[in-house]
């Protein structure tokens, strides 16, 4: 059996495990465990939520015993107050959480695909609600999150705090750039995941994926990267002139060099 048979099986064997407790209400897989199912390789691993009746959550996180039935369990821990990351000792890892219905209405979610439900249950219970979008996605908020990112990260390179700035340049500073990649790019019909810009971006954005490199070079040229970063940005967007030649005096060049 293949690594991809298998982990369909398994989400089937755990709806099951689940079902045969007779206090499960439905199994809710997520991403490529869901409605993405046929991006699922030898690579993935098992996202879903268990959803079980008011009162019994505690139950289903406190003992696994209703999980390791399926196969043996090598390594768990809980990972957030309402779920864990498994591996099976046969390989397959797998990030679940339990909620009892009332609870999803709180939390957000991408849709998900209803992989085992009681008799009676209402599915609709396992769609995500409408959220306002986040104001992240402004333009404007976006290049000053960026700039704003380089400028502390370099300042903070500047007192001998490499691992700090690198943070600062290499992963906030480029989160802000990644969400405003759909400014400049037109992004390819790949599944998205609304929680983690950087999943498949070089799939979804292969013109801007190019320039990656260049703003990831590693701990010890987070300058060399905040110079590329800000390049990129005032090619594409109005960029202030004078947060522009701090970012190029803290990284050691020319004010007005581009």
């Amino acid at each position: 059996m293949g690594k991809r048979d298998l982990l369909i099986r398994r989400l089937e064997q755990i709806a099951g495990a689940l079902a045969s407790t007779g206090r499960g209400l439905a199994l809710l897989g997520l991403g490529s465990s869901g409605l993405d199912l046929e991006r699922m390789d030898h690579f993935s691993d098992l996202d879903f939520f268990a959803i079980v009746p008011p009162g019994s959550k505690a139950g289903f996180l406190d003992d696994l015993g209703w999980l390791s039935t399926v196969a043996p369990i090598a390594f768990s821990y809980r990972n957030t107050p309402d779920g864990h990351k498994v591996l099976f000792a046969d390989g397959v890892f797998c990030e679940f959480a339990v909620f009892e219905p009332q609870e999803l209405d709180a939390i957000p979610f991408a849709p998900g695909r209803v992989i085992w439900k009681a008799p009676g249950f209402d599915e609709t219970a396992c769609a995500p609600r409408p959220r306002p979008g986040p104001a992240e996605d402004d333009r404007d908020w976006l290049v000053g999150e960026a700039l704003t990112n380089l400028y502390v990260g370099l300042s903070r390179l500047r007192r001998g705090e490499k691992l700090a700035a690198e943070r600062a340049i290499q992963v906030s500073a480029v989160n802000a750039v990644l969400r405003l990649a759909p400014r400049i790019e037109t992004e390819r019909v790949i599944a998205r995941d609304p929680f983690a810009e950087e999943r498949r971006f070089e799939s979804r954005f292969p013109g801007l994926a190019a320039d990656l490199p260049s703003f990831v070079q590693g701990l010890e040229r987070s300058s060399e990267s905040a110079l590329a970063i800000l390049r990129f940005l005032e090619r594409h967007f109005p960029v202030n002139d004078a947060m522009a030649s701090a970012v190029r005096v803290l990284a050691g060049g020319s004010p007005g060099a581009r």
